[in-house]
C-alpha cells in the first residue's frame, strides 16, 4: 500500500474527521473548507471513472462523458485490478444505499 508511507498522526486526523462527518451537507462544507474545487472535482472524477470501467466502458466513451485523461483512466483501472478493492467496496454500498432510497 502507497499510504502505509503516509500514516501518521496527520492523515489519522483527516480520515477521523471524513469519518465524523453526519450527512452529505456536512460533507460538502467540510471538503468545500479542506479542498480546492478543483481537487474536489478530480476526486468525483476518479470515481466517476471507476463506476464506469467496471461497467466495462470503453476508455474513449469514459473521456468524453468525463474529460478524464487516458492517464488518469488508466491509473483507476489499475488501481481496480491491482489495487486494495475499495472503489469497488464504495460503488456496491453507494450502489445499494441509492437503491434503497428509490424504493
Amino acid at each position: 500500500m502507497q499510504i502505509d508511507k503516509l500514516r501518521g498522526k496527520g492523515l489519522d486526523q483527516l480520515f477521523n474527521a471524513v469519518l465524523s462527518l453526519k450527512d452529505l451537507e456536512e460533507c460538502y462544507r467540510f471538503f468545500d473548507d479542506l479542498c480546492t474545487v478543483n481537487e474536489i472535482q478530480s476526486l468525483a472524477q476518479r470515481l466517476e471513472v471507476a463506476r464506469m470501467l467496471r461497467e466495462g466502458k470503453t476508455y474513449h466513451k469514459i473521456e468524453t462523458e468525463t474529460g478524464a485523461s487516458t492517464a488518469t483512466i488508466s491509473r483507476v483501472k489499475r488501481c481496480l485490478n491491482y489495487g486494495n478493492d475499495t472503489y469497488s467496496m464504495v460503488l456496491a454500498r453507494v450502489h445499494k444505499e441509492e437503491a434503497s432510497e428509490e424504493k
